[in-house]
């Protein structure tokens, strides 16, 4: 004899739930229990729903969650009601969850408890305590869903499946009005085309909705016989449909009617006044349910709006160069702030990128970030140098700071203006108060790159603005952006900086187009994790602070093909800096961009020589020389062979003398260092000043011959 035989016999059916899928399925004697025809039956979430007592369902689904999450047994007693909420019979279920996949199925029986529960009425009258528990317990649940609902999609969605204690709509329709007309907005319950001829009615016409949004009072029609008395020249359409009993309720915001809601019933319906209570609560929840979800999609259309007309699209076919650029804004609100991004075409035939950032996270920040983003755009167009541009957009900053009303307090704005010559790779960059841009090598090695500045726009109306000349090799990639990418997530600018190396060393060498597109989607990946809502897709949700990012790679220059081929040179991984006489603080910059240069030097005590050799060089340049110190570093060579060259010149012709300082002397110490640190070292008179060289093997730190890659010193390659 089959198992389910013999359950039968006893009055115990079997069940299951896939918490996946939302479907219920009964065996045969489950399904008699329930009340539905003694045959094995598949129900939806709702219509399973429907079957129970709403107070015992609300408790058996606390009791089955609490069991999933102990893996326990679930066990507790269910009244079964009819489509009239008539209590059938009061039932035992017992089942366990399994888990699987990405939910879990629910295994059980059901089997009927001979005695009622105390308390229980066999029928279902407006004044029991069942009917007023039943209510409630359907209304918090309905209350709950629809305000988690954020579109209105959803919260038709919500609206469909709610289960109504003792009559469960069968086709559902929701109504707006758009310049006296009345619009279908959603629907359920209906086969495709079914609800064409309802879709855009005039307000006038003869038609429930339009009179509910007319008058605000609502329409109840409990029979087909009343519906064709009521409105007989809509009926032959409606007729179709095989309702029993319709409900038309106006949708109520702010005491205002926005629209109508439609229930239609496949069973008759009186609507008394305990069900017409239950509908008209359940369209006021459903009328500022869609009040909000209408807010929030406008408030989404406009900043979909704003981002596309305030974020231009880059062009990415320059000669030799591709571009690639992000902007993520910050969650909320409109989600718009204050960073920004451009690139600019120059009459001189070159291209300027510009980033930026004006202080704050509102609408403010965001307006003044439209208003410079076209005042730069336009000093650019008339062909200023860097600097002017810069000095020219703090003057107009300072300008509206000082015209706006009294309560708004002034913003600044920093921003990194770069000159790009396509066919040299020459960037002149102009810097204010923004964070420095980086350089990946044609090696992958990231370096921040030091530039001089000034103050953010807008502090002080005439700050001037020096510039940095860098140099783009072929197959190298800048990235400029702004403080979000790099400090989002509790990091200050090293730590940040140390994160996006870890991702921008990690990619491809290649600089082409694509490459550049999957860099810059896997730095904000780094960042905020999956890409959700970005310029190139819709919208983030929750942000720290905005984002705005530029990449900007030169293609590598391809080799002539003539006669046999010759082996890829290796790529040699250099930095320069220019330190000024009037500029002794950024010594610091050149110890730290020997660091970053050395990183992956295996002997960090090299590594901490190399440093205090550039100390010592650069500060005896700008000590004894009235001139400024060019540095130029670099690492060539392959793996566990490299060598280090840092060439420092200076514009004097006065060569450094060795020296035997006493114990308490002051200096003299430079050549000193060099001849017990290094592993080569030299003096190079040059035809305006001098050279003074040194280098370090990775082998083992002694002198080696050095490479010969038929390539001149550093310092002579910069001359």
């Amino acid at each position: 004899m089959r198992t389910e035989d013999v359950l039968a016999a006893v009055a115990t059916g079997l069940w299951q739930w896939d918490n996946a899928s939302r479907i219920a399925v009964f065996d045969a004697e489950a399904a008699r229990l329930l009340g539905l025809p003694a045959e094995r039956v598949e129900l939806t979430e709702s219509a399973a729903r429907a079957r129970f007592h709403a107070v015992d369902w609300v408790e058996i689904m606390g009791i089955i969650n609490l069991a999933v999450t102990e893996g326990t047994l679930a066990e507790a007693r269910l009244r079964v009601v009819d489509d009239e909420g008539r209590v059938l019979r009061t039932v035992r279920s017992r089942s366990r969850p399994v888990r699987g996949g990405a939910g879990y199925l629910l295994v059980g029986t059901v089997e009927e408890v001979p005695s009622a529960q105390p308390g229980t009425s066999a029928v279902r009258t407006p004044v029991t305590g069942d009917w007023r528990r039943n209510r409630e317990a359907f209304l918090l649940d309905a209350g709950r869903a629809l305000a988690e609902a954020h579109s209105t999609s959803e919260v038709l969605r919500v609206a469909a499946g709610l289960s109504m204690p003792g009559f469960e709509p069968s086709a559902l329709a929701v109504f707006g009005t758009e310049a006296n007309r009345v619009i279908l907005i959603g629907h359920h319950g209906y086969g495709p085309g079914d609800m064409e001829p309802f879709l855009d009615v005039p307000l006038e016409t003869a038609y429930p909705a339009a009179e509910v949004i007319r008058t605000g009072r609502a329409v109840y029609i409990p029979s087909p016989e009343e519906y064709e008395r009521r409105f007989p020249l809509l009926w032959p359409l409606v007729e179709r449909f095989g309702r029993r009993s319709w409900a038309f309720l106006p949708l109520i915001n702010a005491g205002q009617t926005i629209g109508a809601w439609m229930a239609g019933f496949s069973l008759p319906v009186a609507f008394t006044p305990d069900e017409r209570s239950v509908l008209t609560t359940v369209a006021r929840m459903l009328a500022q349910a869609l009040s909000r979800a209408s807010a929030h999609e406008s408030e989404r259309e406009l900043s979909v709006g704003l981002q596309r007309s305030m974020m231009p699209t880059v062009q990415p076919d320059i000669s030799g160069m591709s571009v690639a650029a992000r902007y993520v804004p910050t969650g909320g609100g409109l989600q718009v702030g204050g960073d920004w991004y451009d690139m600019i075409p120059l009459p001189s035939g070159k291209i300027a990128l510009v980033i930026g950032d004006v202080q704050g996270h509102d609408v403010r920040a965001a307006g003044l970030m439209g208003q410079l983003r076209i005042a730069l755009r336009a000093y650019a167009s008339e062909g200023h140098h860097p600097d002017a541009v810069l000095s020219r957009a703090s003057r107009f900053l300072d300008g509206v700071n000082g015209t706006g009303p009294e309560d708004l307090d002034p913003r600044f704005a920093t921003c990194l203006y770069i000159e790009v010559c396509p066919s040299s790779g020459v960037l002149v960059i102009a810097r204010a108060g923004h964070p420095d841009p980086a350089i990946r090598l044609s090696d992958g090695t990231l370096l921040v790159r030091a530039t001089a500045g000034g103050l953010p726009l807008g502090i002080d109306p005439d700050t001037d603005y020096p510039t940095t000349r860098l140099v783009l090799e072929p197959g190298e990639t800048m990235l400029v952006c702004t403080d979000g990418l790099i400090e989002t997530g509790g990091h200050d600018l090293e730590t940040g900086w140390t994160r996006l190396r870890e991702v921008v060393e990690g990619f491809p060498l290649e600089v082409d187009a694509g490459n550049l597109e999957k860099l810059a989607d896997a730095l904000v990946q780094a960042v905020h994790g999956p890409p959700s809502h970005y310029t190139t897709g819709p919208l983030v949700d929750r942000r720290e602070d905005d984002i705005a990012l530029l990449l900007l790679g030169r293609q590598a220059a391809e080799q002539a093909a003539v006669g046999a081929p010759e082996a890829p040179a290796r790529p040699v991984r250099r930095t320069a800096l220019t330190i000024a006489q009037a500029e002794p603080e950024r010594i610091a910059e050149a110890r730290q961009q020997i660091r970053h240069l050395m990183y992956d030097w295996p002997d960090e005590d090299q590594a901490d020589s190399a440093v205090l050799m550039v100390s010592e060089m650069v500060t005896n340049v700008l000590v004894h020389t009235d001139g400024d110190a060019l540095l130029v570093a670099e690492i060539s060579g392959a793996p566990g062979e490299r060598r280090v060259r840092v060439d420092v010149a200076d514009a004097s012709d006065e060569l450094p003398h060795r020296r035997h300082p006493g114990e308490m002397a002051s200096s003299g110490r430079g050549l000193v260092l060099m001849e017990l640190l290094a592993g080569a070292w030299g003096v190079d008179p040059r035809g305006e000043g001098k050279n003074i060289w040194f280098e370090l093997y990775e082998s083992d730190g002694s002198p080696q011959v050095p490479l010969d890659d038929g390539t001149p010193p550093a310092a002579e390659r910069t001359g």
